[in-house]
């Protein structure tokens, strides 16, 4: 991989990262500045608050603290806030004020009140700190501290212009009796948004402009050298490891060996469908049994490095979106790239909690090497122009329903149905099938070593639907993927007679092990197991793969 390119796609990256950062942030900011248009406020929801005492009191409100000895100042801000608040009880008076902390710490002492610690909107709930009194307050109207007050019956409003110094909101009852519950809407507006919105808004578009071409430039230059490996040629069959992998380094290709097409009808299932994205995943013979449980820990700078390429994967599909749509093109050195993202992105899943299916570590490359999984797609000469508006976000959802259930990441929304003020509130699907299916898998493993062959199967069978998805999504071919689970550790496509990947005869073992047969296993081996079933007869024991 070329560093200059790397460098490029990496600060691209985090320039567009902090550009869309600061474009969330124009947009909340614009938002805002809309809502206080006509001298209004941005208000939060009304809401009822309920204390056992005398007086509700909130967080401590300082504003630029460098104030003078009694702890005020007279520096005005550039802000403004707003408290709406009825009582609960109609023919109740309230009482809201605003005044410094000493004053109102006076006028509370020994009086029991209750402070507001936090508030949270969606669903409501507020949380007090009850501090204790003997003291019945005076009536708040007869103090003459408060800076700010509103009282009387109905909905009171006080709008107060934000000052430098140490303050504190009081809402009671305007007889200063208890206890105290009122329905109160908080807002504030200031004249720094617009310019705050203009500066977040160019900000973000300047980064932007900058990022983008960055990302695309050094996409396009990793992609130029395509997708095979050093020494591989275009339409070069593709095998599994000749020995067993624990011999090639971390990260290296290991030997390949080739197999004829007879022999490679033996790996699949029949009646399978062929779809241009082939994916293949080839079983490691001596997992460990605990490995996997620190496997999180070892993929972690692969998680890293897929974070920037997914993004990148993100802007170069969009990119790649607008070619198509004018030229009906998907640009080579950008197919390129991406299909080496999701390359990555298979490998990584594959020795980890996808499938489980390796300890080699996956190597950090793009291109394709005789790592024991696989991935690929057949470059379209050809897009249509217009389906490119409408297959990754309309075509695609019945599939997109399909993917969130079996990886978990389908979402929905819940609530009482029986209340007139419903909440409605978001909810995960739960646990993944695939999760579910790697949980058991890796149990197994952890107590016998063996990798039961169903399941392995089914895992491939299913991480084959949901890439074929992905390629679909990210605009890479035309062609509707199938509703077919094609279970093995071979693609369909792999059988055609240009070959790209090639499993040995039987189950896809490293060689100098039992094979199991469809039933009853042989001796050290239980039947429909993969794994550790020790070396077979026919190798000495010297030679067995270590």
């Amino acid at each position: 991989m070329r560093p200059g390119r790397i460098v490029m796609l990496v600060l691209g990256t985090l320039a567009a990262l902090l550009g869309l950062g600061l474009l969330a942030g124009a947009g909340f900011t614009g938002w805002a500045n809309y809502q206080q248009r006509d001298g209004g406020f941005v208000t939060t929801p009304s809401e009822r608050y309920t204390v056992d005492s005398y007086a509700l009191t909130s967080p401590r409100l300082n504003v630029m603290v460098d104030a003078g000895p009694s702890g005020v100042d007279t520096v005005a801000m550039a802000a403004s806030v707003s408290l709406q608040g009825s009582a609960a009880d109609s023919a109740q008076k309230i009482f809201i004020g605003i005044a410094p902390q000493a004053d109102v710490a006076t006028y509370l002492n020994d009086v029991k009140h209750s402070e507001l610690t936090e508030v949270r909107f969606s669903p409501f709930r507020a949380q007090y700190r009850d501090v204790t009194g003997t003291k019945t307050p005076a009536r708040p109207t007869d103090q003459n501290f408060w800076t700010a007050s509103a009282t009387g019956a109905g909905t009171q409003e006080l709008k107060w212009d934000l000052r430098s110094g140490n303050w504190a909101v009081v809402i009671m009852n305007a007889d200063a009796t208890g206890p105290v519950s009122v329905d109160l809407r908080g807002g504030a507006r200031s004249d720094l948004l617009w310019p705050v919105f203009l500066g977040l808004l160019i900000g973000g578009i300047v980064l932007l402009v900058a990022g983008v071409p960055l990302i695309v430039a050094g996409a396009a230059g990793l992609g130029r050298g395509g997708p095979h490996g050093p020494g591989q040629q275009p339409g070069q069959a593709y095998g599994t490891p000749a020995a067993s992998p624990y011999g090639a380094a971390p990260g290296q290709p290991v030997a390949k060996t080739q197999y004829p097409a007879a022999s490679l009808a033996a790996a699949a299932p029949p009646g399978g469908c062929v779809y241009p994205a082939r994916l293949s995943g080839y079983l490691d013979p001596q997992l460990s049994r605990w490995l996997w449980l620190v496997k999180w820990f070892l993929a972690i700078p692969h998680f890293i490095v897929l974070f920037f390429l997914w993004f990148a994967f993100v802007v170069t599909t969009i990119v790649a979106g607008f070619a198509i749509l004018f030229t009906g093109r998907y640009p080579r050195s950008l197919f390129n790239f991406n299909v080496g993202v999701i390359r990555w992105s298979w490998r990584v899943a594959f020795y980890t909690y996808s499938v489980l299916g390796t300890d080699q570590y996956p190597p950090f490359t793009l291109a394709r090497t005789g790592y024991p999984a696989d991935f690929d797609v057949d470059y379209p000469e050809k897009l249509s122009h217009g389906l490119v508006l409408v297959k990754s976000w309309l075509l695609a959802i019945p599939h997109l329903l399909i993917v969130g259930i079996l990886t978990g990441t389908m979402r929905g929304w819940g609530g009482d149905g029986y209340r007139a003020d419903v909440e409605w509130v978001q909810q995960n699907a739960g646990i993944s099938l695939i999760g579910l299916l790697v949980l058991i898998v890796a149990v197994i493993l952890l107590f016998t070593g063996q990798y039961w062959r169903g399941l392995f199967d089914l895992l491939l069978g299913l991480n084959r639907w949901i890439y074929r998805v992905i390629t679909y999504v990210a605009l890479m071919r035309d062609e509707y993927p199938p509703f077919h689970l094609d279970m093995g550790p071979t693609d369909p496509g792999d059988l055609q007679p240009v070959l790209t990947a090639a499993p040995p005869a039987g189950p896809p073992v490293a060689p100098g092990y039992e094979q199991p047969g469809p039933a009853g296993g042989k001796p050290g081996q239980p039947p429909d197991f993969y794994g550790i079933g020790g070396p077979s007869a026919s190798v000495p024991p010297e030679q067995a793969p270590l």
